[in-house]
């Protein structure tokens, strides 16, 4: 199965490539609540990738957003695929729209999804050094020895992160080629996530017409561009607050060393406001939005809402509602949320990172007073992160709704330096495990 990822991710690799060397290129992030796509035309310039930047094993070109759209999420429930008619329509829309704004037809796309049941594993594997000086060989044979756990059948590996290496007893080296010893160890971290979910993902982006370029995490995007350079560095947790979903990922030494997911978010929040107040789910939404909070004052007795709606019953569409009772409504659904990233972050050790930051972003984390009531049940160090900022990114899409989005441009044109980025050799695996990923690549691309 290893060896079955490891030349789909070549092939997604080696298509984005060329996608860029073409200039143009899509990313899409397929949400429960919206689905946005970007499309990135490419300088052609290369930058080096250094120490100071996120990874640094290989380079990285300019790229400018020229096309933006989003619509609304249809057929995606907990970040995964449930009605395939329906997403590929809200697919397509999104990848129509952006066409038109930037005047150009996109083939290629790289796409992000928060579901699938993520697991993380850390995996250390060694070699002995061939010639005393470490290769990219080196490196690739020490990848390749990482033992793969046993999860059994139906899970597929997401994200393969070389995240520290060790030369003899020297640890924590960033990047070992060039380095001189006898004994390679490096330290990488295996994201797995279910395959029927990644399959369901392929086959509708397929039927849109488009060709797959590469796969990510949503929890990694956001990360990329929430998280400012010395929360990179030092440790720092990404808490995705989504629709469906909130996603959870791990940043120490630049590289992300785990990542998690609750199968909770806003949308939970908007249908617990619908039941309680019994208003549709848009008036729902739109009271969260513009009325919502998750601490009450004295005043938010006395702060009256309109209920509203279209029900025909004129008694019960005039209703009004305190703000504290919203209010009521929201906290304790917020909570639940919070407390599940708490136990999640426990099983984890968060509290032996050299900096305990987190960082709160995704469209949920809007609601008025979260930062403060997170810093309560989390820890101090709590923060409201908004993407990066990107060149030609219009201003609709700078919130932090948009961090996967943004995350997904950095992720498309980072230094790429996960495990299938070297080339593993290939009398490790035998010829039916060769001839097995090349059907797998033939059924699912």
């Amino acid at each position: 199965m290893m060896s079955d990822l490891f030349t789909a991710q070549r092939a997604m690799r080696n298509m984005r490539k060329a996608a860029m060397q073409r200039g143009v290129v899509a990313v899409l992030d397929i949400g429960t609540s919206k689905i946005a796509c970007l499309i990135l035309r490419f300088d052609g310039q290369e930058r080096r990738g250094g120490e100071d930047g996120v990874g640094s094993l290989a380079g990285q070109s300019g790229f400018r957003v020229i096309g933006a759209a989003t619509t609304r999420s249809r057929g995606v429930r907990f970040g995964e695929i449930d009605a395939m008619q329906q997403t590929e329509r809200a697919i397509r829309t999104a990848v129509q729209a952006a066409q038109k704004m930037a005047q150009v037809r996109v083939d290629h796309v790289i796409a992000c999804f928060a579901g699938g049941r993520g697991c993380s594993h850390g995996l250390t594997g060694t070699t002995e050094l061939q010639d005393s000086v470490v290769t990219e060989a080196d490196i690739a044979l020490a990848l390749s020895a990482c033992e793969m756990p046993d999860e059994g059948p139906g899970r597929e590996v997401l994200h393969a992160l070389p995240v520290n290496f060790a030369i003899d007893h020297r640890p924590d080296l960033i990047d070992p080629r060039g380095q001189t010893g006898n004994t390679l160890t490096a330290s990488m971290h295996l994201l797995t996530v279910d395959a029927g979910v990644v399959r369901n993902l392929l086959y509708c982006i397929k039927r849109c017409d488009l060709e797959l370029a590469g796969l990510a995490s949503s929890a990694y995007a956001s990360g990329l561009a929430s998280l400012v350079e010395d929360e990179l560095e030092l440790g720092a947790v990404c808490v995705d607050m989504g629709g469906g979903a909130t996603g959870l990922s791990v940043f120490v030494r630049k590289q992300m060393v785990c990542a998690d997911c609750v199968r909770l978010g806003g949308d939970h929040v908007t249908s617990d406001i619908s039941k309680g107040l019994q208003v549709s789910l848009a008036v729902a939404e739109r009271m969260k939005t513009l009325h919502g909070g998750v601490v009450a004052t004295g005043m938010d007795d006395r702060d009256m809402i309109r209920v509203g709606g279209n029900t025909g019953d004129w008694e019960h569409d005039r209703r009004t509602v305190s703000r504290a009772e919203l209010i009521g409504i929201i906290r304790p659904r917020v909570e639940e949320i919070l407390e599940e990233v708490r136990m999640r972050l426990d099983m984890v050790g968060f509290e032996s990172l050299p900096s305990r930051q987190i960082v709160l972003t995704g469209g949920a984390s809007q609601i008025p007073g979260l930062d403060g009531l997170a810093a309560r049940m989390l820890g101090q160090q709590v923060r409201l992160g908004r993407p990066l900022r990107v060149q030609g990114l219009p201003q609709s899409a700078t919130g932090p709704a948009f961090a996967s989005s943004v995350g997904l441009c950095l992720f498309a044109t980072r230094p790429q330096d996960e495990c299938w980025d070297f080339g593993s050799p290939t009398e490790r695996y035998p010829a039916r495990s060769l001839r097995r990923a090349v059907r797998w690549f033939r059924e699912y691309w």
